[in-house]
């Protein structure tokens, strides 16, 4: 018997030095870069980033994009396609994962349509992102950022023509009928992504949301 247990143990042994590490952890090896929205800031980011190092990234993985919500977003996302380059740089990571929020939905956009950013991006999430848009920006259109915003704009049209997710970046977006931001709410959806709807949550909610937010992190780490 004693004989019999010891080789059993010897086995379980042997297994675990030969099985590899589970995916899971190795993937939050993965640069994740956050995008705010307009008027936003890094500070957005707080509650999203201690949920990701609560899911095993390590904050020097975690990085959030700054750029100016009332200058052009082509500028913006060419603002961003530096900012990856740096991150790879700087983490020696192939790819990064971006996570956005509300007008970073159109930095981000443009960045993988346009700029082509797809191959340097893993996953994106678009948290109430204003993918096609939103009408609430018809409050700000002295700014070119809310003119580009605005349903139907040129800058619109240009990141919704064609395939709405290029490449083979794995496209995911959240959004809530109780954003009231986002108008109409279902401008988050991408044509191509996993679009989850969240049963009611505010705009800025969603941004400590940890039910939300944990879901993003297992989605980036998968």
């Amino acid at each position: 018997m004693r004989r019999i247990l010891g080789a059993v143990l010897a086995f379980v042994a042997a297994f675990a030095v030969f099985s590899p590490a589970p995916s899971a952890s190795a993937s939050t090896s993965t640069p994740v870069v956050f995008v705010h929205g307009y008027t936003g800031s890094a500070s957005n980011w707080t509650t999203a980033m201690s949920v990701f190092r609560g899911q095993g990234w390590s904050s020097s993985n975690l990085f959030a994009y700054e750029y100016n919500s009332y200058g052009s977003n082509v500028t913006n996302a060419r603002g961003l396609a530096s900012y990856v380059d740096q991150v790879k740089s700087r983490t020696g990571a192939s790819q990064v994962a971006i996570v956005n929020h509300s007008m970073g939905g159109l930095v981000s956009q443009y960045y993988l349509k346009v700029l082509g950013g797809n191959t340097n991006v893993s996953h994106l999430a678009s948290i109430a992102g204003a993918n096609h848009g939103t009408t609430s920006a018809g409050a700000c259109l002295v700014f070119v950022t809310c003119q580009q915003m605005y349903p139907g704009s040129s800058f619109i049209a240009q990141i919704s023509s064609g395939d709405e997710t290029p490449g083979a970046t794995r496209y995911a977006t959240w959004y809530s009928a109780c954003d009231g931001v986002i108008l109409p709410y279902t401008s988050t959806r991408l044509d191509g992504a996993t679009n989850n709807t969240v049963a009611c949550e505010t705009h800025l909610g969603f941004l400590t949301n940890t039910s939300v937010l944990g879901q993003i992190a297992n989605y980036v780490r998968n």
